[in-house]
């Protein structure tokens, strides 16, 4: 495939890569969530949620967010 220097040739390959990684952020989420959702127990819960808190709130906030849905359901 040719590349293109025209301005809009330029973004739509700039927009075609942030889908692509998009897309993989997506997948890595939810290989991540599938990874965690083996973790029922109480115990194990409160056992992520002490290695979490290793690290900033920043870094971990979407783990947190999954984890408080799971005690809740």
């Amino acid at each position: 495939m040719k590349t293109s220097t025209h301005p809009i040739g330029r973004r739509l390959k700039a927009i075609r890569h942030d889908f692509r990684g998009d897309r993989e952020a997506r997948l890595a989420r939810k290989a991540l969530e599938r990874e965690l959702s083996s973790y029922t127990s109480p115990s194990e819960l409160n056992d992520l949620e002490a290695i979490l808190d290793r690290y900033s709130d920043e870094d971990t906030a979407d783990i947190r967010r999954f984890l408080a849905v799971r005690r809740v359901a």
